[in-house]
């Protein structure tokens, strides 16, 4: 039978885990608890799932990936979009700390529902979910030390880029079909860096 020590011991095998404080995230928040109860017996397998309204839970070993790209500090401020079932933002959450906030923005009324009723079952103080275009951002909530986005954009939607903080990461799937996820550094107001690494599908990010 598959478990949490299980999915953590293949992530860490085959290199997606690295850092010790995502290790730790991992550890203390389960993936059970943010699936559908009919999905249970698939929790920790290393693949995406339904969690309703065409969106999907996403592949263990991709969240993996993108929190060490991200690399959040404790004390960050950190947005989150497409929360989708609130498995990643309560990842982030751990590792912004109680010093750092993150913001959860989804536009689906049911899946912020979903995803609060899963975060119930963990006692952050740090977290909020917002209902809003992920393409728009949340600029009353801005700037963000980093943003990370759980669908793929055909372009990087520019408000993300201009809700950065100067110093501060975006990481993004970007593109049609078979996607790069994108890491974007803000070196000034108008100078940016990417950095791309190839071969991901993701569900489109929706506009509003």
């Amino acid at each position: 039978m598959q478990n949490n020590e299980s999915l953590i011991n293949l992530l860490i095998n085959q290199g997606y885990l690295q850092s010790p404080e995502i290790i730790q995230a991992f550890k203390k928040v389960d993936r059970l608890d943010f699936i559908k109860p009919e999905m249970f017996n698939e929790a920790y397998e290393n693949h995406p799932l339904p969690i309703g309204n065409g969106q999907t839970i996403s592949q263990p070993a991709t969240v993996a990936l993108m929190l060490e790209l991200l690399q959040v500090k404790k004390g960050d401020k950190v947005l989150d979009v497409g929360s989708g079932s609130g498995w990643q933002i309560a990842l982030l959450a751990e590792l912004a700390g109680k010093r750092g906030k993150v913001i959860g923005l989804e536009v689906k009324d049911e899946l912020i529902e979903f995803a609060k009723e899963n975060l119930l079952k963990y006692q952050y103080q740090n977290i909020k979910i917002i209902k809003g275009d992920g393409w728009q951002g949340l600029s009353k909530q801005a700037p963000f030390d980093k943003i990370i986005v759980a669908a793929a954009a055909n372009e990087i939607p520019l408000a993300l880029k201009i809700q950065l903080k100067v110093g501060g990461r975006l990481v993004i799937p970007v593109g049609g079909g078979i996607q790069d996820i994108v890491v974007i550094d803000k070196l000034s107001q108008n100078k940016f860096q990417q950095q791309n690494f190839p071969g991901f599908v993701f569900v489109p990010l929706i506009k509003d």
